[in-house]
């Protein structure tokens, strides 16, 4: 038998960025795995997570519909929120089927995969956890918080995130993944409450660490309030090595022309501003350092362009 010449990349991450990569290496002779968070507590997420004591499965839906080749209508069907109902408004169409799914099969995964199958999906999907957890955040002033959604109201610097209950135990498949991948992707995103929430689970870091897999992280754009207020890209990655140990990134992807001026007094309105690019700093931190223009301006707001990134991560492979 020929040994499958496909290279395996794993993307982790959560938020609105992974779905952006996800659309464009499904196009790609590639075998693609997405590893998700599940820590989301507000809206139709969190609802159904506190009532149905299960994984929040928002971010799922949308990896599941970034992945899915399925007509444009059964997807739109998927992805439809309801305005309005008793209990109905606010809910979207996917959470409820996971909801659902997991409800009929007794467990979330087993869930998730039945969905993808009936949805066509590209790839194989895993959430962080099988588990209902819980993020909470210590500042630097010390004090504590609990939830996704309320770490970046408290407007603090953040010193460290950690899950309840201790240990969260990953799936297996997980790990596995990351430790048969030819590349490991670090997706952009909120990094305190989409990006390290999966890393900070304790064999997700080590196998990070030990994989034989060239670890990319890929940068974001601008900061964000309440998560990473004047960080550098260095900062990034410090706060991903100050959790989960040095030597777990090798090379840092980053957009390489300037963010326009009217776009930026927009983000400024979010108290958000353009990352800034200290390659020095990250070169004496033994990154490889890829510098692209990967961003694409969609009225007044920036997004990673699908193809453009998903086009430098597999010319890595």
């Amino acid at each position: 038998m020929v040994k499958s010449e496909r290279k395996k990349i794993v993307v982790i991450g959560g938020g609105t960025g992974m779905p952006v990569l996800l659309r464009g290496l499904k196009q790609h002779s590639i075998d693609l795995s997405a590893i998700v968070t599940v820590a989301d507590d507000g809206g139709s997420s969190g609802r159904l997570r506190s009532e149905m004591e299960m994984p929040a499965p928002g971010d799922i839906r949308n990896v599941i519909a970034a992945l899915s080749d399925v007509e444009p209508m059964l997807m739109e069907l998927f992805q439809h929120r309801f305005t309005k109902g008793n209990g109905l408004t606010g809910h979207s169409m996917g959470n409820l089927l996971l909801a659902a799914m997991t409800s009929v099969t007794g467990d979330f995964y087993t869930g998730i995969k039945e969905i993808s199958r009936v949805l066509n999906v590209k790839g194989n999907i895993y959430p962080i956890a099988n588990q209902n957890m819980f993020l909470h955040a210590e500042y630097e002033d010390g004090t504590i918080i609990v939830g996704e959604s309320n770490i970046p109201k408290a407007n603090k610097r953040i010193k460290r995130v950690f899950l309840k209950p201790n240990p969260v135990l990953p799936l297996p498949e997980s790990v596995a993944a990351i430790h048969d991948a030819d590349l490991v992707v670090i997706a952009p995103g909120s990094l305190y409450t989409s990006t390290l929430p999966n890393l900070i689970v304790p064999q997700i870091g080590e196998a990070l660490r030990h994989t034989q897999a060239k670890v990319v992280y890929v940068c974001n754009v601008m900061t964000q309030a309440g998560e990473t207020n004047q960080y550098t890209a260095a900062d990034h990655v410090q706060a991903i090595t100050d959790h989960i140990g040095t030597d777990c990134i090798q090379a840092i992807v980053m957009h390489n022309k300037s963010i326009a001026r009217d776009v930026q007094m927009v983000y400024a309105e979010e108290n958000a501003e353009p990352v800034q690019y200290d390659t020095d700093k990250l070169r004496g931190m033994g990154l490889e350092i890829i510098e692209e223009d990967i961003v694409k301006e969609y009225n007044h707001s920036l997004r990673h362009d699908t193809d453009k990134v998903a086009n430098v991560l597999c010319s890595l492979i």
